[in-house]
């Protein structure tokens, strides 16, 4: 797990990575991220500090002025009993009314679809990044394989040069 630090307001907190999605990132153009709040119910979160969550195949829909998180998955708490949480419920993405039509608007007249990158938490809330995402071409991948296996090459030259 990683942790990514950001400064806001004179502070400084650190993020906690908990999954990453970096499929979607191979698999789509990332045209602009969101951060936005998650509903979750106790359980939920534990198994998520546990890090035991999980980001791949998952999308966000809009529906009846709400956002919607689909198919991400979140192991049972180990020791939830019974009041554990089924591990691919759709879960309820926080935004405003404002930013919810602005997506919106965006996706209806794009064509975009909504992805999330990753999941973290920032001062104890968990966040979802979510990416308005343009899908990619067999093309489009073949051209970034190539680009980031030339600047491996050129990395591994320069390393052995010194």
């Amino acid at each position: 797990m990683a942790k990514e630090s950001s400064k806001s307001n004179g502070k400084e907190t650190a993020n906690k990575v908990a999954a990453d999605n970096r499929r979607a990132r191979h698999e789509y153009h990332v045209l602009e991220t969101i951060e936005c709040g998650i509903e979750l119910s106790g359980t939920e979160v534990k198994s998520i500090r546990a890090g035991q969550c999980n980001l791949k195949d998952s999308h966000a829909r809009i529906e009846n002025g709400e956002v919607f998180l689909y198919n991400s998955h979140i192991s049972p708490y180990d020791h939830g009993n019974r009041f554990n949480h089924e591990p691919t419920r759709k879960r309820r993405l926080l935004l405003n009314k404002k930013e919810i039509q602005k997506i919106k608007s965006k996706i209806q007249e794009k064509g975009l679809t909504l992805i999330p990158l990753r999941l973290y938490f920032k001062s104890n809330w968990v966040k979802v990044e979510l990416g308005l995402c343009k899908g990619k071409k067999l093309y489009d991948k073949r051209e970034d394989i190539a680009k980031r296996d030339s600047q491996r090459q050129i990395e591994r030259v320069i390393k052995s040069n010194r």
